[in-house]
C-alpha cells in the first residue's frame, strides 16, 4: 500500500505533537513506512536512537500521539535509519 498525503499529513502532525518532547533529550523521530496493515513504522534518532527508555518513548508517547489522532493504526515500531522507505 502506498501511503496516501492525508494519512501522512495526519501521522507527520501526531508526529508534531510529541517532537517538542523528544528535541528537549536531544533526539526525533521520522516517519519511515506505513504499512498495508497499519503498521507505523519510524525511525529514532539523536539520543532516541540509543536511550535506554526508547521503548517506553516509542510506545508510551509516540504510539498514543498517533493513535489519538490516526485511531486507524494498530501499532508503531521502531526501524534503523536505512530501512527508511517514504
Amino acid at each position: 500500500m502506498e501511503a496516501n498525503d492525508s494519512l501522512v499529513e495526519r501521522i507527520e502532525k501526531a508526529l508534531d505533537t510529541i517532537r517538542p518532547f523528544l528535541k528537549n533529550d536531544g533526539g526525533d523521530v521520522q516517519l519511515a513506512e506505513i504499512t498495508p496493515d497499519m503498521v507505523v513504522k519510524v525511525v529514532l534518532l539523536g539520543a532516541c536512537g540509543s536511550c535506554p527508555f526508547s521503548l517506553m518513548t516509542l510506545k508510551n508517547g509516540i504510539e498514543l500521539a498517533i493513535k489519538r489522532d490516526v485511531p486507524e493504526v494498530k501499532e508503531v515500531i521502531s526501524i534503523q535509519d536505512n530501512e527508511v522507505i517514504i
